[in-house]
């Protein structure tokens, strides 16, 4: 499944030097053939060092890591949901994405002019979360207004739509994002197809200066990044741009040394895809084959039928059942054949709820 990530921030935050940097550090586009890679889309595989792992054990002809997308939201500055800016072109690319990452300025420095004059994270995340509820606003109200004509027919989900929405309706008026307002398994099922932007769950990337990439936590700008997540639930990433894109133009032993002359045990990147992967509750299984050790995404809580679903439609509509061993089982016992000796490779049917780490090998018929 391919996961999208939106960024956004204000200009001169470090958006674009950050998005330039996941780009130039993109997976070849070669191996996701089914991924059409447009000019404000960067697709980066998801670092696992359990893939390597797997290789050793299975030797394949390849090893395909999943990937992940990063998609540029341009437009978005102070009044761009009237139209300021480049308008409301950024509301067909937003509301596509499965999450937003917002970059925030963390850091001083002269020769880069803050749109306010000043740095000031708090008032940076009011004015993009702003434009992104009046975005709502006026989907909710086209959608209430709609809803209300058809109430007169007694319909008891349409009369449980208006009052949803009468909620969502009133915390955007008070600033609150729709994702703030708890609703019941069947409102969210009903809330999906109005695609609103601030139902979706944010992860903040605060921009540090190059100095700062490895001891973050000591920046007063974070920390407050920090706190005002923590009230809403988002998750907080400390990165550097700069270093980003630094990073992006090395390989191997050269991007390893730099990251560990600057104090890094990894790239702000991979901690970015890291914090997308636990606010969106994702996990990865794994297929181990000669021809191939593959990793796949799938959301937490899917069925072994809805997990094969991800490898192709017909796994899914003619599954029959899983061949599964854990990535711990199999890598302490060494080979297939040595897990299936001690009992470790189960049978699983249709009910079987897929965990992290599992591999993975279907039967099914069509």
């Amino acid at each position: 499944m391919a996961l999208k990530a939106g960024i956004v921030g204000l200009p001169n935050v470090g958006k674009s030097t950050l998005f330039n940097a996941i780009t130039q550090a993109g997976a070849e586009s070669a191996n996701y053939p089914f991924c059409t890679i447009d000019p404000n889309v960067g697709v980066v595989e998801v670092p696992d060092e359990r893939l390597q792992k797997l290789a050793e054990i299975v030797t394949p002809n390849r090893i395909v890591p999943t990937a992940f997308e990063f998609v540029d939201i341009a437009g978005l500055v102070k009044g761009a949901s009237k139209g300021e800016g480049l308008g409301n072109k950024f509301l067909a690319h937003i509301r596509e994405v499965d999450a937003i990452v917002h970059v925030v300025r963390c850091f001083q420095d002269e020769n880069i002019t803050h749109v306010s004059g000043k740095v000031d994270p708090l008032s940076d995340i009011e004015t993009i979360n702003l434009e992104l509820i009046l975005a709502d606003v006026e989907t909710v109200e086209k959608r209430l207004e709609r809803s209300r004509k058809n109430l007169k027919g007694g319909d008891k989900k349409v009369a449980l739509e208006v009052e949803m929405l009468e909620r969502i309706k009133e915390a955007l008026y008070n600033d609150q994002p729709a994702r703030s307002v708890e609703l019941t398994d069947e409102e969210r099922l009903m809330v999906r197809d109005f695609h609103l932007i601030t139902m979706k769950p944010v992860l903040y990337a605060a921009n540090v200066s190059e100095g700062e990439a490895a001891n973050a936590d000591g920046n007063p700008y974070v920390q407050i990044v920090r706190e005002f997540g923590a009230k809403e639930g988002a998750e907080v990433v400390p990165i550097s741009a700069k270093v980003e894109s630094e990073i992006a133009e090395l390989e191997g032993e050269d991007k390893a040394m730099f990251l560990e002359e600057l104090g890094l045990s990894e790239s702000g990147l991979d901690r970015l895809i890291r914090g997308a992967y636990k606010l969106l509750g994702l996990y990865t299984y794994f297929t181990a084959g000669v021809q191939e050790v593959r990793a796949w995404t799938i959301r937490k809580g899917m069925k072994a039928p809805q997990a094969a679903g991800v490898i192709h439609s017909d796994f899914e509509r003619g599954f029959i059942r899983a061949e599964v061993v854990g990535y711990e089982d199999l890598t302490v016992n060494g080979s297939m054949n040595a897990a299936k000796e001690k009992g470790l490779l189960r049978l699983e049917g249709k009910e079987y709820v897929v965990q992290d780490g599992d591999v993975m090998h279907f039967r099914f018929n069509v």
